[in-house]
């Protein structure tokens, strides 16, 4: 979130980090199916990098195929952190009705973190697979106090950001910080 805020600063344009929901319906791009690119687990090694193709270590983007919105790595290479607060049953806590949920973060942990890494295995790469973030992610971190930002530990994980195409009001933008 602060890089997006530095980002927005220096660019004049406005980012932020995906919600949940909104980075599942870039990943599926339109598919119903576990991945993208349809159900077949075996086709993921032409999609993602995950703990049996990666060799231990994430690769530069646009290595493996993109999903049908050409948008590459959302299955494995690097997780991506979302804007939302973790929550086991939050399709449970969905009003109906409501198709854009967003569950903002009320405490710095669990956090969500979407499409696997290259530690994961096949089933934790699908579209509807869910993590959560985890204080144990920094345990190496040799400063003290610890960052809130250094996780030693989650080499595996990155970011993806939004930017839409009209400017939000500043009421919205308040939404997602």
């Amino acid at each position: 979130k602060t890089y997006c805020k530095w980002l927005s600063m220096k660019t004049g344009e406005y980012y932020r980090l995906p919600t949940e929901a909104e980075w599942e319906y870039a990943c599926r791009s339109g598919s119903k199916t576990a991945y993208s690119f349809g159900d077949d687990a075996k086709k993921l090694g032409d999609y993602a990098w995950h703990r049996k193709n990666a060799k231990g270590r994430y690769h530069k983007i646009g290595e493996k195929k993109p999903n049908a919105w050409g948008l590459h790595d959302m299955h494995g290479n690097v997780a991506e952190w979302c804007l939302d607060q973790h929550h086991a049953d939050a399709y449970k806590r969905l009003k109906d009705g409501v198709k854009n949920p967003f569950f903002p973060a009320t405490e710095l942990y669990p956090r969500v973190v979407r499409g696997g890494g290259w530690r994961q295995a096949e089933r934790d790469l699908r579209s509807a697979a869910r993590m959560t973030s985890d204080e144990q992610w920094k345990m190496q971190d040799p400063q003290i106090p610890q960052s809130i930002w250094y996780h030693t530990d989650a080499l595996y994980v990155g970011f993806r950001l939004v930017r839409p195409l009209k400017e939000p009001s500043e009421e919205t933008k308040k939404k997602f910080e």
